[in-house]
């Protein structure tokens, strides 16, 4: 059976129960709403297939929201405003991901350009010292040609993105036109009504609202955790969406029923931290899932504060239809207690391919405490879960031999799993350790490079090529540009996607490797190696906060003395009295910059 739908959402009661994690296969019925005026009716439609029995799987776009009320202002839709499949019963989960390198190669054309990105913020930042608006929720649409997309290439699509942004509200629909993936860590209601309508039901909704990046040390990353859950900024951020979240459920809530339980929770995703709240309430009795959405449609979380305001902020500064993006995708399904239980997310996070085209959506909150580089800085964050996506690669360790024994061999075991933790990859010591044992069987004498790699299924494999002597000194090169990604995770952690580097690496003859600088002018590291730099008496090394891989071989160099940790800028460099390449493949070797 091939899939049309897969839903893999986490409990949001927090109970620790499983996770709602089924496939479904073709559903008896369709439920389509085209024009605003049939959204009600269909949700109405949805309500009752539950109450009999039904699982209906399906989404809304965010042009939905006029079905509502008409003074949420849109633009016009470019697809069916509702659309839900109605199933007699839910699947197992298919048991075989297919293979990683099954997916397709995305290559994403860039957000709008940083003097456009500014102008809009501007725009925002005058209309908020107007008293016009509090915060609206800027975004864009980032598109990548798509190859192929037939059905196993899809479907091997979403499971590198579940990868790559794991956990959290994840649902694939196949809607005949077009596919949605979508793998949004956001909650936007759970709800569960009241047995036959005649007693209350319950609802939480978990807006998502504050977002810091992930650190490049344990050290940093809870800091960067502890500075997010402290932020005025990002709290003022949160708690404006909170009351909005609160005014809405009032629309729905048994008097005094609506409370805040748990404010400024900090969630760790792969590439950024996150901050949550609960709202939950009492629903009235015989309140139908269309006046829950009517109460709550588009999340606050995704237009801003107040809602109607800035949604026409939206309208004039987004050139067009969000979509499924920033709408809502979930699962009716009949409850334990004779009623229904509805879950939507909120569609952030998620790709939809249409056309030979994927689209994906990255924005975030504008108050007037954001700045320009912190929202661009933000939005490229965000954008990191799609990159990770969107061509596959595997984990990757580089270890000399020498005559049957490997250097540092448990230092490169535990840093690749530590990659295979991170990138969410199954990681099996013991065939990690068969394969390179069989290596070096098969290699007892000279010297040889080994790539130790891991597949995307956490499949190692083992490779040997014979080890030259580097004659000394090597000679550098200062990068003619900042390395732009030097604080991502294709830096931080190994693996065979390195355009990055590749694009810097050196194209002088002679030159044995380039010398890195981030952004801000600190000295990083080379394309595969670590520096090392006497300056002021004593050999230093870049702290791994600068935006560098931590290197075996420099780790030993800290571990033994003969490295310590210092940050040096590009105009420091003529006071640099030595410079050394360190990694655990060469071992240290003598150094110098040339022009």
């Amino acid at each position: 059976m091939v899939p049309t739908a897969l839903i893999d959402f986490a409990d949001p009661s927090d109970s620790g129960a499983p996770r709602l994690r089924h496939a479904f296969g073709t559903p008896r019925a369709l439920l389509v709403a085209r024009e605003p005026a049939q959204v009600r009716a269909v949700l109405d439609a949805v309500q009752a297939a539950a109450e009999g029995g039904a699982w209906c799987i399906g989404a809304l776009r965010y042009e939905a929201a006029p079905a509502f009320d008409a003074a949420l202002q849109t633009h016009p839709a470019d697809g069916p405003l509702a659309w839900f499949a109605i199933h007699d019963e839910a699947l197992p989960w298919p048991g075989a991901e297919p293979p990683p390198q099954d997916a397709p190669t995305l290559n994403w054309h860039t957000l709008p350009g940083r003097a456009q990105f500014d102008a809009a913020l501007a725009t925002i930042h005058q209309a908020i010292a107007l008293g016009d608006y509090y915060q609206v929720n800027y975004t864009a649409q980032t598109v990548a040609s798509l190859q192929g997309g037939g059905a196993q290439s899809v479907r091997a699509l979403f499971a590198a993105l579940q990868r790559a942004q794991p956990g959290g509200y994840a649902a694939y629909l196949d809607m005949g036109d077009e596919q949605v993936l979508s793998v949004s860590p956001e909650l936007f209601f759970d709800w569960h009504s009241g047995p036959g309508g005649g007693e209350a039901g319950h609802i939480l909704t978990r807006p998502m609202k504050g977002t810091a990046p992930r650190g490049a040390t344990p050290e940093q990353d809870a800091a960067h955790a502890t500075a997010l859950h402290a932020s005025p900024k990002e709290r003022a951020e949160n708690v404006m969406i909170v009351d909005l979240l609160r005014n809405d459920l009032s629309r729905i809530a048994e008097p005094f029923s609506v409370r805040v339980p748990r404010l400024f929770h900090t969630e760790a995703l792969p590439a950024v931290w996150q901050m949550t709240s609960d709202v939950r309430a009492r629903t009235r009795p015989g309140t139908p899932l269309s006046e829950v959405f009517a109460a709550l449609f588009p999340c606050g979380s995704v237009t801003g504060a107040p809602k109607v305001r800035a949604m026409q902020a939206i309208h004039a500064l987004e050139p067009g239809p969000r979509g499924i993006y920033c709408g809502a995708i979930g699962v009716v399904r009949p409850d334990d207690r004779g009623g229904v239980r509805a879950t939507f997310n909120v569609p952030i996070r998620t790709v939809v391919l249409r056309d030979g085209q994927a689209r994906c959506g990255i924005g975030s909150g504008i108050t007037s405490g954001a700045t320009a580089d912190a929202e661009w800085n933000e939005w490229r964050h965000k954008r990191a879960f799609v990159e990770r996506a969107s061509a596959p690669f595997d984990l990757l360790e580089t270890l000399a031999l020498v005559d049957g024994q490997f250097r540092h061999r448990a230092e490169h075991l535990a840093r690749l799993q530590g990659a295979a933790a991170h990138f969410n990859l199954s990681f099996d010591a013991a065939a990690v350790q068969a394969s390179l044992q069989a290596l070096a069987d098969s290699h007892p004498t000279g010297a040889w490079r080994v790539r130790l790699l891991l597949d995307g299924r956490g499949q190692p494999r083992a490779e040997a090529f014979a080890l030259q002597p580097t004659p000394e000194p090597v000679r550098l090169q200062l990068a003619r540009r900042p390395l732009a990604e030097a604080h991502g995770e294709f830096v931080r952690y190994k693996t065979t996607r390195r355009a990055h580097y590749a694009a810097l690496a050196p194209a002088t003859p002679g030159v044995f490797d380039t010398l890195l600088r981030n952004e801000a002018g600190e000295i990083t590291e080379t394309t595969f190696g670590s520096i090392a730099m006497l300056l002021d008496g004593r050999w230093v090394t870049p702290p791994l906060a600068c935006g560098l891989l931590p290197g075996v071989g420099r780790a030993v160099a800290l571990r033994e003395g003969r490295l310590t940790e210092a940050v040096v800028r590009v105009h420091d460099v003529p006071r640099v009295q030595a410079w050394a390449f360190v990694n655990s493949l060469r071992g240290w070797l003598a150094a110098e910059l040339v022009p």
